[in-house]
């Protein structure tokens, strides 16, 4: 895609998008509601023709070709399959269509299916399966195509959340069997964080950052990203010194002082700036070992324990709310009500300009 634009009246959907898909890759497009994601997905599909721009399949210019000689296959969010066929000939209505041979069909069918686990369910119609296999089913639909691009609309957020694990594993399971380079649209982080091989974060059309699930959070390029994927406690601030030979900063909050190694360009004294620290990035502090620079006190609003992983709602100050995740917490349960000394690495301590 080289500067693609979409507009809708005076609405700019999809605004300059810029972005190269891998071969083989299952790259993900992400963001709230209304960012234009599942719009740039119909471009791709040939749903929607571009006002301004691009969009290549290797090096072929797809601007002008018609959805059906894209060879591309869509899986919706509704799973739009055909409630009076049953699932064999959802799946093979595709074939039909490009006039392949009955006997050619039956075995293309038979394989789709068979790599989605849905052989057993042949006979059977869309009302007569769960949401996870109607999900199967038109995964098998354009997969059975032999596509060179998959495109996944929300495909998931129809089903439970139970569902939603498995067919998370699925997929991915799927892509790495078949090798088809896969674009999906989610607002769901934890979908994109759990699969993706890249992802692309949009807002207002625009695309924000591209890379890893890992270099993405950790390393957001902004405090919208940051908020957006996963969980963040924000303390806004402003820069007191910056010591650039021991790699530096301390910002003055209403809460105490906060030291971060994170020096973004045109950082000077005095400049405004927004602390983000990662939930798991805060810990108990405990009195007798090395102190950390970066202590506060707080006061607990509530304590959920899940076995594993206990969680903490902190109130510093007169109203600020932050976000703690211990991981194997041990010792005796806190209380609601408690006061307690938190501390953080300044490694954990990103910083953005207001």
């Amino acid at each position: 895609m080289k500067e693609l634009t979409k507009r809708f009246d005076r609405v700019t959907a999809v605004d300059h998008l810029t972005l190269d898909i891998e071969n083989r890759e299952l790259f993900f497009l992400l963001g709230p509601s209304g960012c234009g994601k599942t719009t740039a997905l119909r471009l791709v599909a040939g749903f929607h023709k571009p006002d301004d721009g691009e969009l290549y399949f290797n090096d072929r210019l797809m601007n002008k070709v018609p959805p059906q000689q894209r060879n591309t296959g869509m899986v919706f969010q509704n799973y739009a399959l055909w409630p009076h066929m049953d699932v064999y000939k959802n799946v093979e209505y595709g074939l039909e269509i490009r006039k392949i041979e009955k006997r050619k069909r039956e075995e293309m069918v038979r394989r789709a299916l068979a790599v989605v686990k849905m052989e057993e369910y042949i006979d059977r119609h869309p009302n007569q399966l769960s949401g996870g296999q109607q999900q199967r089913v038109a995964l098998a639909r354009a997969l059975v195509i032999e596509p060179d691009v998959l495109l996944l609309d929300e495909p998931l957020s129809n089903l439970d959340a139970k569902l939603r694990l498995e067919m998370r594993d699925e997929i991915r399971r799927i892509h790495d069997e078949t090798k088809i380079t896969t674009i999906y649209v989610t607002h769901d982080q934890k979908e994109a964080l759990s699969m993706a091989d890249r992802m692309a974060v949009m807002d207002c059309g625009k695309i924000i950052q591209v890379g890893s699930t890992r270099e993405v959070y950790r390393s957001p390029k902004n405090r919208f990203i940051a908020d957006f994927i996963g969980e963040t406690n924000l303390l806004r601030g402003r820069v007191a010194e910056i010591d650039r030979g021991k790699g530096i900063v301390v910002i003055e909050t209403p809460y105490g002082p906060v030291h971060s190694i994170h020096l973004p360009d045109g950082l000077r004294p005095g400049t405004e700036v927004c602390c983000s620290i990662r939930p798991e990035g805060l810990f108990l502090a405990h009195p007798h070992e090395d102190r950390l620079p970066n202590r506060l006190k707080a006061v607990i609003e509530g304590v959920t324990y899940l076995g594993e992983i206990e969680q903490y709602r902190l109130v510093i100050g007169e109203n600020l709310e932050l976000k703690m995740t211990l991981n194997n917490p041990e010792g005796y349960e806190r209380k609601r009500g408690e006061i307690v000394e938190i501390t953080f690495h300044p490694k954990d301590v990103l910083v953005f300009f207001e």
